[in-house]
């Protein structure tokens, strides 16, 4: 089991944002969709990709939000043109995983130190409220693991059968909680999991199960019910009544 490093000040370990922007998001087409990747779709007439940067801009603490975004991307620009304290490198990869690790690797390669905190952010996450993100920062900021916005599971689990098609049994719910983002780890030891959990043939879905990989145990922070993903055609709709 890998042991979490000690407790870093806080005046000492920057905070960085960093928002992986580099997939397509097929499973938010529907008919007559626009071909913009999903990141670029417009809500509430501007990209979602700004509204999910201007939502961490929202709190000082981040020194800077990088967005990582594939080569030849052609829209960046112009959905994050303006925007303070932000940039973006076009280093994506084929996974979410390789995206944020080729991304830790620059900030690394620019002399960012080990110690910097990174609170990795979905771009289909535009709807992250300044107090879930304040909650996060206060929550891990001085903790030896780091941790992620997470919220309970209310619903009854069911689990399906071979064909897809049946319930199969149902899952107890107790302790179950449904992942979100920010997810707010040390760049050395992120970089490190996901690099271990690469050679290992681990399926890594987000940053903790990274981490989780190495034997470490990330802190659940309450989310918010607002900052859900945009997933499925429908919730453009749904997310464009929060904002």
């Amino acid at each position: 089991m890998s042991e979490p490093i000690a407790s870093i000040p806080r005046e000492s370990a920057p905070l960085i944002a960093l928002v992986p922007a580099a997939g397509v998001g097929s499973r938010a087409a529907g008919p007559g969709a626009s071909a913009l990747p999903k990141q670029y779709r417009p809500l509430a007439g501007e990209p979602m990709l700004r509204h999910a940067v201007r939502a961490l801009l929202a709190d000082a603490r981040i020194a800077e939000v990088l967005v990582a975004v594939s080569p030849g991307d052609g829209w960046v620009e112009t959905a994050l043109a303006g925007l303070p304290r932000t940039r973006w490198l076009p280093c994506g990869g084929a996974t979410r995983a390789d995206t944020v690790a080729q991304a830790l690797a620059a900030l690394q390669a620019e002399g960012v130190s080990p110690e910097a905190w990174v609170l990795v952010h979905d771009a289909a996450r535009p709807g992250l409220p300044a107090a879930a993100l304040a909650r996060l920062i206060e929550a891990c900021q001085d903790d030896p693991v780091g941790g992620l916005l997470a919220q309970p599971v209310p619903d009854t689990v069911k689990q399906a059968g071979a064909d897809g098609a049946r319930v199969a049994r149902t899952q107890d719910r107790d302790g179950l909680w449904l992942a979100q983002t920010p997810q707010m780890f040390r760049l050395g030891i992120l970089g490190a999991a996901l690099a271990h959990a690469r050679a290992a043939g681990v399926n890594v879905t987000d940053e903790a199960s990274a981490l989780e990989s190495r034997g470490l145990a990330p802190r659940l922070v309450p989310g918010s019910a607002r900052n859900f993903k945009v997933t499925w055609p429908e919730d453009f709709e749904l997310m464009e009544k929060w904002l």
